[in-house]
């Protein structure tokens, strides 16, 4: 039987004290990705810090203060396209809510900080594409998103890269959405 955590829990911009949580963090992503089966682009302790120090990222902490869960942003093409990334959440916190609260505020800190950016996601979760679309993302091809080689880089650490370098870049078993601010969704 899973334990439940008690309390509430706290979704707020993450602040240069949270980088002790990233090597419990990473250990998680990793842990997941293998559990479920999926690939993942690997992300380095030094990366997570960045987006922490450049408020950047998203935390959620219980109250006892130990991480929740997790997500970061990150900009491509010159801030014509903003990510919502590395969304994890700790396992004793799953189905209690928190990935949508963090997906809830990831976004809202991405539309504060880059209001004319598209944002895309990359996920093989069936969870993640619900919460997006609800957000307003849509499904699209990989050429409706960044083409900026950065973004293509970090796809070599995750297991699906011969695929995707297979299919020229333009499929893969992840699903691109996106949201353009050009056109009117319903966000709530």
């Amino acid at each position: 039987m899973k334990e439940e955590p008690e309390g509430r829990v706290v979704v707020r911009i993450a602040i240069p004290a949270d980088v002790k949580f990233v090597y419990p963090i990473l250990k998680e992503m990793e842990a997941s990705a293998r559990a479920r089966g999926t690939g993942i682009a690997r992300r380095t302790p030094q990366s997570l810090c960045q987006k922490i120090y450049e408020g950047k990222a998203v935390i959620a902490l219980g109250e006892s203060g130990e991480w929740a869960g997790f997500s970061y942003i990150e900009v491509w093409s010159g801030g014509e396209f903003v990510s919502n990334s590395g969304l994890i959440v700790n396992p004793v916190y799953r189905k209690a809510g928190v990935a949508t609260a963090i997906k809830h505020q990831v976004f809202a800190l991405a539309r504060t900080l880059y209001p004319k950016a598209g944002i895309f996601s990359i996920t093989t979760g069936a969870a993640i594409l619900k919460m997006n679309s609800r957000l307003g993302f849509e499904p699209v091809v990989y050429a409706d998103i960044t083409q900026d080689e950065r973004f293509w880089e970090g796809c070599k650490g995750c297991v699906n890269y011969p695929i995707l370098q297979a299919q020229g870049r333009k499929r893969c078993l992840c699903t691109a959405m996106l949201y353009n601010p050009e056109v009117k969704y319903r966000i709530g």
